[in-house]
Parts: structure tokens; sequence; C-alpha cells
């Protein structure tokens, strides 16, 4: 019995040991792994419809993804024409959410607010623009949130 102790002892203390050589040592033990590199910045967006004035309490009626590069693709009906006014327009979302200069609507409050959240050439981006009725929203100047 004495010996299954000891064994048992001897055990657990490398066990540690090896535990313990792993966490302090230098090098990848425990490292994550870094993927694979690439020649693009990441450009992923979720673009979304929320009925409301505001995204955070409203009630989201439709989103879509839209990814950029290497080429356009996601959810989004046009992603080429919304990545070419994104590139034009860098993260200054502003102009593309606009209605048109010819636009009539009728001054409503019913309020609708756009988002597009995510990563846009490797930098964190956050934008929200509220019109004031949905008449705003469908003659928006850009493509990038007719979907």
């Amino acid at each position: 019995m004495r010996s299954i102790a000891k064994g048992l002892g001897l055990g657990s203390a490398a066990m540690a040991l090896t535990a313990l050589t792993a966490l302090a040592w230098p090098g990848t033990a425990g490292a994550a792994p870094t993927g694979t590199a690439s020649l693009y910045a990441p450009s992923a967006l979720v673009l979304s419809v929320t009925a409301g004035p505001d995204a955070e309490t409203g009630t989201v009626l439709r989103a879509v993804t839209l990814v950029c590069s290497p080429t356009p693709g996601g959810t989004h009906p046009n992603p080429a024409a919304a990545c070419a006014e994104l590139r034009a327009n860098g993260s200054q979302l502003d102009p593309l959410a606009a209605p048109a200069a010819d636009a009539v609507c009728t001054r409503e409050w019913n309020p609708m607010t756009v988002t597009a959240v995510g990563v846009w050439q490797g930098r964190r981006l956050s934008y929200s623009y509220t019109f004031a009725n949905p008449c705003g929203l469908r003659h928006t100047s850009g493509t990038l949130f007719g979907f």
C-alpha cells in the first residue's frame, strides 16, 4: 500500500511540474493559432433596418451581411455596388444614408433607423442614422441601405 501512495505522489508531482513548465516556458504552449495571413484588411458589416428612433430599443425589421474583401459578398442584394459606395466614401456614411435631393416625402414622424456595425478596412465601424419615416429610407441616394 505504501508503494502505491508513494507512486501516486510522484505522479502528481510530475504532472504539476509539467503543467507549471508549460505555463512558464516561453514559446507556443497554450498560444492561439494565428490563422492565415491575408493581403486584404477585413471588411465585413452587418446592416440593419429598425423601426423606431433608436436601434437599441427598436424592432429590427431586416438585416443583411456585407463582405467587401477580398471580393464582394454576403446577403446584401447588391454587394458589388454597396462595396463600391463604401470604398468611395470611406467611413463617412452620412452621404449614403441621406435621402435623395429630389425625394418628396410627408412630414409624419414614424422613425426608421439604419445601422452598420462591423469592421471596415481593418477598423471597427459603428454607424447609425434615423430617418423621419419610411419614405426617407426608400429614397436614399445610395444602395448601401437599399435592402
